[in-house]
Parts: C-alpha cells; sequence; structure tokens
C-alpha cells in the first residue's frame, strides 16, 4: 500500500474511532455504499478517489482541509526525488 494510501486509511480509521461509528455508518451517513467504504479500506486497492474522501468528509461534516490537516499527511516522505 502507497505511503499516501495508507494515510488516508489511518485518518479514516482514527476519525471513525474518535467518533465511535462503525464503517457502515460512515457509509450511511454520506450517502454512499458500504462496499465503497470497505473498498477504500481494503489494502489491496491501491489508489483512493478525491471525490469518495470529499463525499464521505460531507458526511462527517468536514472539510477537505480537516481531513488532511493531520499527523497522518504532515509525516509523509516527498514522492518525487
Amino acid at each position: 500500500m502507497s505511503a499516501v494510501k495508507n494515510a488516508v486509511v489511518e485518518r479514516i480509521k482514527n476519525i471513525c474511532k474518535e467518533r465511535e461509528i462503525a464503517a457502515n455508518e460512515l457509509a450511511n451517513i454520506s450517502g454512499v455504499t458500504p462496499s465503497t467504504v470497505y473498498s477504500l479500506l481494503d489494502e489491496k486497492r491501491k489508489n483512493v478517489s478525491i471525490t469518495t474522501i470529499k463525499i464521505l468528509c460531507d458526511g462527517l461534516n468536514m472539510s477537505l482541509g480537516e481531513f488532511f490537516s493531520s499527523p497522518e499527511f504532515d509525516d509523509l516522505e516527498q514522492e518525487i526525488e
């Protein structure tokens, strides 16, 4: 799993833990299917759509800025060297 994908998955898991909601509930409040959330969390899936992240953020009543403003993303290594 790429570092960025891993950071997205960790951020979603941490938000769900903080808010005490399961993946199914995240799907319900965001208006997506549970399979969309589980697919995003799947380690075999390499890419994550920013549109999907935005939809989940809408369900969580948070902005993309709030989502990406976290240690999971601050500590990422540069992709291009």
